[in-house]
């Protein structure tokens, strides 16, 4: 098939090498051989004979050794290579600085090493994706990134970069994600970024460092993903944060937040997930706390909207989320970002009651309000939770009683309030609420009811029979009892004197005063 210009044979069972016969389809322009099991080294195979190729995808297979620098030298039209998923090793060949066209560059999840070379400035001008993400790649994050000015989406997660953010990010005005997370980068995020038009901003899990007020986001109209979890950041949550007028995902646990949850939490109509997990924020849960993006019926589409054109882009990049429900981290990705929603506040210093506005977030998955000092009752509005998939209450201070209106959610799958001030009786054992074990209620003393190991109606004594047998037992009881007194009364007594040396000398002289006595008016009143 020699005029053949478009293969696809991914997602099938191929396996083996590629076989060199591939080299006579001289007019291909687009090969995916993707997401199959072929194995061998890419550098044998005669890349030369298709100059015509524009796409290459061989992702997701069994390809090992170095990317051969032929890739950059002999395929001068390619417009997309993907090569990730495979056991590629060795660095980033210099030539693919020769690809002027390219405009899509995948090489994640191999073992690459070494650092971002500088030949992608050079000439991969109209580079619009960059994913390097899941290797082993070290160094300082290149400042000549500014230069590119046709990026839209970076991924670099999971490496071994290091250093401070350049601040020639900036510059990129089409960039609409940024995923720098699970590296090594130190310093302050650049107050710049409030100049883009960015969608998703993942920084979490580095070392990031200052006060969260001094990064400037409030320009960032467009923003709809915002993670800097498990940094170093400090002092209070911004009252900017009301401006993100988009933001649907803010996610700032394992940080040093402190303070008071702000008011301006309350603007952010779109929200649909927050974890401020794990800070030292106080104060009380702020009642306004009205998501319109968690409710069931009256939630626009805005984020599916910004997330639908995201992921239409002409290089699909699906970023995770890390995220905390039913007591384990999951990762969330790609689209399936809009069907999840929760609210993680727990590990702070919270106090005052729940707002019972919270049971009208109708569309949420997961609330972990645990390890805090939350007080007052359960609110009975958490029986509209309709799709809730995780309660937590524990380490806190609720009194009261445990709503009986909760056995109506059928969609909880766990569920504590262990360690609390609780009183009464346990929910009904129906339905979702009959799975749950002692380990849910225990840690609350005026809790009764299964499947707590303490009942709910007090022990009442045996009733006796009446007959004169009855009597007579009682009154051999009631002479049992009185020798075990005496015999109690004569032994304590004489531990008494036995132990203490005051009172025993104190108990002779007496005896031997009353004998003295007894002589002398035995004497004086003998005839």
């Amino acid at each position: 098939m020699v005029h053949l210009q478009e293969l696809y044979i991914g997602y099938n069972d191929l396996q083996g090498p590629l076989p060199p016969c591939l080299a006579n389809l001289t007019s291909l322009k687009q090969l995916d051989i993707s997401s199959n099991q072929i194995t061998g080294n890419i550098s044998s195979f005669p890349l030369k004979d298709l100059p015509s190729l524009k796409v290459l995808d061989i992702s997701n297979n069994h390809f090992q050794g170095q990317i051969p620098m032929e890739i950059g030298t002999k395929l001068p039209k390619l417009i997309s290579l993907n090569i990730s998923r495979n056991f590629f090793n060795g660095s980033i060949p210099s030539s693919f600085g020769n690809m002027t066209s390219l405009q899509s560059l995948d090489l994640s999840n191999n073992n690459l090493f070494g650092g971002i070379p500088k030949h992608l400035a050079m000439g991969c001008f109209s580079l619009e994706l960059l994913d390097l993400s899941n290797n082993n790649l070290k160094g300082k994050i290149p400042r000549w990134f500014g230069s590119l000015s046709h990026l839209e989406v970076i991924v670099m997660a999971n490496n071994k970069l290091e250093g401070p953010l350049p601040k020639e990010l900036c510059q990129l005005n089409s960039l609409m994600i940024l995923d720098l997370s699970m590296n090594d980068i130190s310093g302050s995020s650049p107050s710049c970024f409030g100049d883009l038009n960015i969608i998703q901003l993942h920084l979490s899990r580095n070392r990031l460092q200052g006060r969260l007020e001094d990064a400037s986001y409030i320009n960032i109209s467009s923003l709809v993903l915002l993670d800097l979890s498990f940094n170093h950041l400090e002092g209070n949550i911004p009252s900017w944060i009301g401006e993100l007028s988009s933001l649907g995902y803010l996610i700032l646990g394992n940080n040093s937040l402190e303070g008071k949850l702000p008011t301006q939490l309350c603007n952010l109509r779109e929200l649909r997930m927050i974890d401020l997990s794990q800070n030292n924020l106080y104060g009380k849960i702020p009642s306004c706390l009205d998501f319109t993006g968690l409710h069931e019926e009256n939630g626009n589409d805005t984020n599916e909207y910004i997330i639908s054109y995201l992921y239409n882009i002409p290089f699909r990049s699906e970023e995770s989320l890390q995220f905390t429900t039913k007591s384990i981290s999951y990762s969330y990705k790609g689209r399936i970002l809009k069907f999840m929603s929760g609210i993680d506040l727990s590990c702070n210093k919270l106090s005052g009651e729940i707002p019972h506005t919270i049971g009208n977030l109708t569309r949420i998955l997961t609330l972990n309000l645990s390890h805090n000092n939350l007080a007052g009752s359960i609110p009975t509005t958490f029986s509209n939770l309709k799709q809730i998939e995780s309660l937590d209450l524990s380490y806190n201070n609720l009194n009261g009683k445990i709503p009986s209106e909760l056995v109506e959610i059928y969609t909880l799958s766990v569920f504590s309030v262990a360690y609390n001030n609780l009183s009464g009786k346990t929910p009904e054992r129906i339905k979702q609420f009959a799975t749950f074990e002692e380990s849910s209620y225990e840690g609350n003393p005026f809790l009764c009811g299964q499947p707590l190991n303490k009942s709910c109606n007090p022990v009442e004594p045996p009733l006796l029979t009446p007959g004169d047998s009855t009597d007579n037992k009682e009154d051999d009881g009631d002479f049992v009892y009185m020798d075990i007194f005496y015999i109690t009364f004569v032994v304590t007594y004489i531990v008494v004197l036995l132990v203490n040396p005051y009172w025993r000398r104190a108990w002779f002289y007496l005896v031997e005063k009353l004998m003295v006595s007894c002589y002398y008016f035995v004497i004086d009143h003998l005839p």
